[in-house]
């Protein structure tokens, strides 16, 4: 089912204007030169894309080939994000990928010479066999290379991933003896929000880094509660709804996670009506997300005003801060976030209707 058609389906407001692209996640640098074409020719043929729109590929280091940043520079790509995880071998080695810390350094440089200045790395706090001093390095390198922005991360750890499994089960194999504790890998985080800021990449959201309007806008939308399109295996939209709905104010719905349906065609499996109530809560711990946090002129809002003795509560206990221009997490509170944002919902689960 096409856009369009979705969208009248779902009572939503479909825009065709685009002035972001983002390509990811997975690796779609392992795509052919002419499936990335195609995919970027599918989205011109559907979508208006504006002349100075950002468009981003993820890309793990080591898959790009000469002909890859020729394919990006004839698509219109402009931004990329490369996952790195860490400027330590070891470290590297230790949860599966095939880069190195020098293969990194030289993808950097190879985007350059091709004419994308604009390059997000990642790093992960909390790999096997991570220290202070190995973090540190990582720190100072991707400071080095003077990238445009660096999103920080702490290694989650759940059942999805062979080496959460083995941590929550207190195995050794996959080297999750060597994952350090929560506790410093904490500390990793902190380090690394004290260090970046020392080397110009200012923090404006919970895991991002950007040196002064280099934040990612793509990004920005999800933070900002503005629409959005995923194509793709288990792919996530956000679209408001239209002018005439009264019952609702946005829509969320996703792709479905299973290949052999979602090559059937209409994957659409669940979708989610937001209410006006449950927009207000979703744009409150967004905001809260963001460093810039929420205006001191919305705390009057009716909605806010009910949670003064929480916002009080939270302020007391360091997880939030109110300044003379907002409200905003506190250091302790971004590593606490999730905690913070549950005090802000209080309307039931918003309806969702399967429709696969």
């Amino acid at each position: 089912m096409g856009a369009e058609a979705l969208a009248n389906r779902l009572d939503a407001d479909l825009d065709r204007d685009v002035d972001s692209i983002y390509l990811g996640g997975g690796t779609p640098t392992t795509l052919s030169s002419g499936q990335i074409k195609q995919v970027f020719s599918l989205i011109r043929g559907e979508f208006q894309v504006g002349r100075n729109a950002e468009i981003t590929v993820e890309a793990a280091p080591g898959t790009l080939t000469p002909e890859t940043l020729e394919t990006f520079a004839k698509c219109g790509v402009n931004r990329v994000s490369l996952g790195v995880q860490s400027f330590v071998d070891q470290e590297i080695r230790s949860v599966g990928r095939l880069h190195t810390a020098a293969g990194a350094l030289a993808d950097i440089e190879r985007l350059r010479q091709f004419g994308i200045e604009n390059i997000n790395v990642d790093l992960i706090a909390g790999l096997p066999y991570q220290t202070r001093n190995s973090w540190q390095h990582s720190l100072e390198q991707l400071a080095a290379t003077g990238v445009q922005h660096a999103s920080v991360y702490i290694l989650e750890i759940d059942e999805d991933s062979r080496l959460g499994r083995e941590l929550i089960a207190g195995g050794t194999r996959y080297h999750a003896h060597a994952v350090p504790d929560s506790d410093l890998a904490a500390d990793l985080y902190l380090q690394a929000i004290e260090f970046l800021q020392r080397a110009r990449l200012e923090q404006y959201e919970i895991s991002n880094f950007a040196r002064p309007g280099c934040e990612s806008s793509h990004n920005l939308k999800y933070w900002t509660r503005q629409p959005y399109l995923g194509f793709g295996l288990d792919a996530h939209s956000m679209l408001y709804a239209a002018e005439n709905s009264l019952e609702f104010e946005s829509v969320r719905f996703g792709n479905s996670d299973e290949l052999a349906v979602y090559l059937a065609g209409d994957s659409t499996s669940t979708v989610t009506r937001v209410s006006g109530r449950q927009a207000k809560e979703e744009r409150v711990f967004l905001e809260l997300r963001l460093n810039r946090g929420i205006p001191v002129s919305e705390l009057e809002s009716d909605y806010l005003r009910e949670f003064k003795s929480e916002i009080r509560e939270l302020i007391a206990l360091d997880l939030l801060e109110e300044t003379a221009v907002c409200l905003r997490l506190t250091s302790r509170g971004r590593l606490l976030s999730n905690e913070v944002f549950e005090r802000f919902i209080r309307s039931e689960s918003a309806l969702s209707v399967n429709t696969a």
